[in-house]
């Protein structure tokens, strides 16, 4: 029997996409790499592609708290949040705030550096675990695996990366931090604002942005 050209071609293309496909863990993994490419490059709408739906919901939950709390209601936020909420405050003015929708803030967090690019110069994703939609990868910081575990979700077909996973391992940090400089809290968080905007927060950052 005769095989014609076309037959052949097509056998061979299959099997060459075959060769090049890549794993399941190996796409849970790009959506991080690609996450931290956008970050590097300052790439906020590239970053916005890779996250999740629970990250988009928490950056317009984090916008209803900038808009909605009191310093009663911030001072009960994690350190995280607090900053988050504060910085905004500090550094928008209130219509900037008001016009913001969810995605929004985020693309505003990478642009303005809020994200920085230290929360993924040094690192990567080990292991990584599947279960249906759910994926969760090790993390590794500076070549060492390290006892923390950042989630994906399938989403659309595609594994998207979730930020709020990796926000307990920054609330540490934040914490230690304040430990370390010997100041409150609060203090630390004002000091922290005027360094990065060179002007000192007004009393103003603790009222609602109504």
């Amino acid at each position: 029997m005769k095989i014609s050209k076309n037959i052949i071609i097509t056998f061979l293309f299959l099997i060459t996409a075959q060769l090049f496909a890549q794993t399941p863990q190996q796409l849970v993994k790009a959506s991080f790499d690609n996450y931290k490419k956008a970050i590097l490059t300052d790439n906020a709408k590239a970053a916005l592609a890779e996250v999740d739906s629970r990250t988009k919901k928490y950056y317009q939950e984090m916008l209803v708290k900038t808009k909605m709390l009191d310093s009663v209601g911030v001072n009960k936020l994690s350190v995280v949040d607090k900053f988050t909420v504060l910085v905004i405050r500090h550094k928008l003015s209130k219509e900037e705030i008001l016009k913001m929708q969810g995605t929004d803030l985020f693309l505003y967090a990478i642009e303005s550096g809020m994200v920085g690019k230290s929360s993924v110069s040094d690192n990567s994703i080990g292991d990584v675990t599947i279960a249906g939609d759910f994926a969760k990868g090790q993390l590794v910081s500076k070549g060492k695996a390290v006892p923390f575990f950042i989630h994906f979700y399938k989403e659309d077909s595609k594994w998207r990366f979730n930020l709020t996973s990796l926000f307990p391992l920054a609330n540490m940090s934040f914490k230690k931090l304040v430990e370390d400089s010997g100041k409150t809290q609060n203090e630390f968080l004002f000091y922290m604002m005027e360094l990065m905007t060179g002007s000192k927060p007004e009393p103003s950052v603790w009222r609602p942005v109504q």
